[in-house]
């Protein structure tokens, strides 16, 4: 994925075709730089499992694999002038989509799979284990959203239309954008509550790094109960904020222009996570053994 990566950001610089309202080369450089994020944040929870490393090693082996597949065929698609997503032109077109449209399944599944082995693990730092169960299974319904673009729009027909599918709502794609992500700016936009749900699976355990450095120089932040508290406010925001991305490109609504039903939401979201932080901050501190206390079990220590 890296390297698919760095030949992205060239055919960026060097190739100057346009598809579907955005350069050619967009669309493998996103997904490659997305993929490699997913696939070491996959790795390193992986490496957190006491047991059953196995099942863990053979399910990362078969999501590397769904990925390396959908990477060539999207790759393969740009290097023939063609749009990879919801193209049911021709029957070899169709016939590259549905392959695709396999390897996300199996990806998800292969997902699923290391997200069962993290629930039912015991992870010593409680606050670790919640932040990576809570991401991967946000990831997921990131990734999820993903079957919904595979719907017909809005005059579309299967066996019809040349396209079935979209990433906006209410507009057609490659319309107005925003620069860099290429969201709609005057409709819905499914990718936005895709992307914001799958890397769940890096933000919630950067923050317990965060909270982990931050330790050392502020007491609270030394207890377990504070940092698990705070990771549950977190992970419980990220699930809220998810729901309404979602819900608000589902309406047809793009992000950049929210209603008073969308402010609202995001408002009493914001509340909740003020007053959790406030509430987790309050905990008592719990009780830490004097060194009068932990003398006689050193001396049982020493021989």
């Amino acid at each position: 994925m890296a390297v698919l990566a760095v030949v992205s950001a060239v055919g960026l610089l060097v190739d100057d075709r346009v598809l579907v309202g955005a350069p050619i080369w967009a669309k493998p450089f996103k997904f490659a730089v997305s993929f490699v994020a997913y696939c070491l944040s996959l790795a390193w929870m992986l490496s957190l499992l006491p047991d059953r490393r196995r099942v863990g090693w053979w399910a990362g082996t078969v999501v590397a694999l769904a990925s390396l597949v959908e990477m060539v065929i999207i790759t393969g698609q740009v290097v023939r002038g063609k749009r990879s997503h919801f193209n049911h032109a021709t029957p070899f077109d169709e016939a590259l989509f549905n392959a695709m449209a396999v390897t996300v399944v199996i990806l998800w599944a292969g997902t699923l799979v290391v997200a069962v082995l993290l629930l039912r693990a015991r992870i010593a730092d409680r606050a670790s284990a919640w932040a990576v169960r809570c991401g991967i299974l946000l990831a997921l319904a990131g990734a999820a959203v993903g079957f919904l673009m595979t719907q017909p729009a809005p005059g579309q027909q299967r066996g019809v239309s040349k396209v079935v599918g979209a990433h906006s709502v209410g507009v057609p794609d490659g319309g107005p954008s925003m620069p860099l992500t290429g969201w709609s700016t005057t409709g819905g936009d499914l990718r936005i509550p895709h992307f914001f749900g799958m890397h769940a699976l890096q933000l919630l355990p950067l923050l317990v790094m965060v909270l982990s450095l931050l330790a050392p120089r502020f007491a609270r932040l030394a207890d377990d109960r504070v940092r698990l508290r705070l990771v549950l406010v977190a992970s419980g925001a990220y699930a809220a904020a998810f729901a309404l991305f979602l819900w608000q490109a589902l309406r047809g609504q793009p992000l950049t222009g929210p209603d008073g039903a969308t402010l609202g939401a995001a408002g009493l979201i914001l509340l909740a996570v003020v007053l959790g932080t406030y509430g987790s901050l309050r905990t008592p501190l719990a009780p830490r053994a004097t060194d009068a206390e932990a003398a006689p079990a050193s001396k049982d220590l020493v021989p």
